[in-house]
């Protein structure tokens, strides 16, 4: 019979010691043998989770003409990286390249390239994408995307898979969250020592609060600003999570739709935690791209017209109103993801002017 994750995981902590979140964050989500996005990713209204171009076509179709309109700030090259990190289902790229036929030319110039870890979210997006306009290929990261034409770059719903180090003040010290195994196996949270790589935080913590810092999350936005910086162009960035710094513990994992402990199984449930656009953008800065401030993404997308395409949808089929009016609450609403989820960009020449996030 073949070792659970949780099992594995066990004799390794009992063997070396409690481990750091952001280590066992990335073991849950992408442990080749039992990790969850390693072997059973499960998006959707059947899945674990829904992501926002699973609620509406409206925002793949108002994200194509983001791309389609930045394309044309850029002088309309006649060659164009067109690159999405993490693309789910595929369903984003899908509505976003059917937008994208308002103009032809854009379609010509693209050359689609995808950046996903899981194989088999890769093949369910060559299947979303088999009767695409433009047709994909796959890379392994963002230092294989190729500068030597303009990128436009979509990473939606990344940041959150991309884990933080947990840190706990505790008697004006601090200590490292991580994560200890009992004598019948089971996980729990302790405080460790911290071994390196923890920068006190420039924010009022308070005694017993936890602070999240995430190497990856800013990695992550160094290596967009290298691309961006490198190419020209833009990379829009769409999540959940924090528009200023500040403490919280934002570690969650989620099976079928509902909030489950992340510790219970590991490798079982999708486990994240939020962006830290702070960080993210201050990494993007300092590899030599531009940024924008946050946008909710509420106003983000009323900037994009999400409304003028609510009502078009609405006029087309009047049955369908009372489900477009849905679409539209859950994508805009503040109780929804209107607020808590932000957008923001990284771009290149400063003297490009990103759709959605003018003065």
């Amino acid at each position: 019979m073949t070792e659970t994750l949780k099992a594995r995981l066990a004799r390794e902590i009992a063997l070396t010691g409690p481990m750091p979140v952001d280590a066992y964050v990335t073991r849950c989500l992408h442990d080749p043998q039992g990790g969850y996005y390693a072997t059973r990713p499960a998006l959707g209204a059947t899945g674990d989770f829904i992501t926002a171009p699973m609620v509406s076509q409206m925002f793949g179709e108002l994200i194509g003409l983001w791309a389609v309109e930045t394309w044309r700030r850029l002088g309309a090259p006649e060659r164009l990286r067109l690159v999405e990190v993490g693309p789910g289902d595929g369903a984003l790229m899908v509505d976003a390249l059917r937008a994208a036929r308002v103009d032809p030319t854009f379609l010509e110039a693209v050359d689609l390239v995808l950046i996903e870890p899981s194989a088999p979210l890769r093949q369910v997006q060559a299947r979303m994408l088999a009767e695409a306009d433009v047709h994909p290929r796959w890379v392994a990261d963002l230092g294989r995307v190729e500068t030597d034409a303009p990128v436009i770059l979509i990473a939606n719903e990344v940041l959150d898979c991309l884990p933080a180090r947990q840190f706990v003040r505790k008697g004006g010290d601090w200590r490292e969250r991580c994560v200890a195994v009992d004598e019948a196996g089971e996980f729990g949270f302790v405080l460790s020592p911290i071994t390196g790589g923890f920068r006190r935080p420039a924010f009022d913590v308070a005694d017993g609060q936890t602070v999240e810092m995430s190497a990856a999350q800013a990695g992550f936005g160094r290596a967009v600003a290298e691309v961006i910086a490198a190419a020209t162009g833009a990379a829009l960035l769409i999540d959940y999570g924090r528009d200023r710094p500040g403490p919280g513990d934002t570690l969650q994992a989620l099976s079928r739709h509902a909030k489950v402990d992340p510790l219970a199984n590991p490798g079982a449930a999708d486990v994240t935690q939020w962006a830290d656009f702070p960080s993210v953008l201050e990494a993007a800065l300092h590899a030599g791209a531009d940024v924008t401030g946050c946008l909710p993404q509420g106003e983000f997308l009323r900037r994009l017209g999400i409304e003028a395409r609510a009502k078009s949808l609405a006029t087309a089929r009047p049955e369908a109103a009372p489900v477009v009016a849905r679409q539209l609450d859950r994508l805009t609403a503040p109780n929804q993801m209107g607020e808590l989820f932000k957008a923001c960009a990284v771009f290149a020449p400063r003297s490009l002017a990103v759709p959605g996030f003018e003065p």
